[in-house]
């Protein structure tokens, strides 16, 4: 036996709220409720850009689809490894022509504007930030979740560049390969 769409709602507790009729002169319009001139500070320019870097390397590799290759993805890594002022450049190339040459099985790609190197499946293992892109005192190489480099219950993820010696070179190598083990 069917109760009815009222039985229904009484039944599951739904009740329709009593609409109460607006007051004219206490309405305020939608300028006067949304901020003042003020500008949201959750992100900086610089990560707002490199979001919207992202946005455009995500519609970039769906546009290509599986004629995706290698070489287009290097060639845009280089592109923003030569925009980059002077020591980051100059640390960039030497990182990409070291996990280049340690790790084949890496692919160059850029990562939020930045180079980056994934697995086979696409995931970036490691990428390298330029300290001018977030205005920061040092360049940064660093470490995604599928980065095979757990070590107890913590281990770093990022690292701190002001320089690439060769100790450093040597580090990143052993680490590259630890990553992709």
């Amino acid at each position: 036996m069917s109760r009815g769409w009222d039985s229904f709602e009484a039944g599951r507790g739904f009740e329709m709220a009593e609409r109460k009729p607006t007051k004219k002169g206490t309405q305020k319009s939608a300028k006067s409720t949304t901020a003042t001139d003020e500008k949201f500070t959750g992100l900086t320019d610089e990560e707002r850009a490199a979001m919207k870097e992202r946005t455009q390397e995500l519609k970039a590799e769906v546009r290509r689809g599986r004629r995706a290759d290698k070489a287009d993805e290097e060639s845009a890594v280089l592109a923003k490894i030569a925009e980059m002022p002077e020591p980051d450049r100059v640390m960039a190339e030497r990182l990409h022509a070291i996990i280049k040459s340690s790790v084949p099985a890496l692919s160059p790609k850029t990562w939020y504007g930045m180079p980056a190197y994934a697995n086979k499946d696409g995931k970036v293992v490691c990428f390298f930030t330029p300290a001018s892109k977030f205005k920061e005192r040092y360049a940064t190489f660093g470490f995604n979740a599928t980065a095979n480099l757990d070590e107890g219950n913590m281990w770093p993820t990022s690292f701190a560049l002001t320089e690439l010696t060769a100790a450093e070179e040597a580090k990143i190598v052993a680490l590259v390969k630890r990553a992709v083990s």
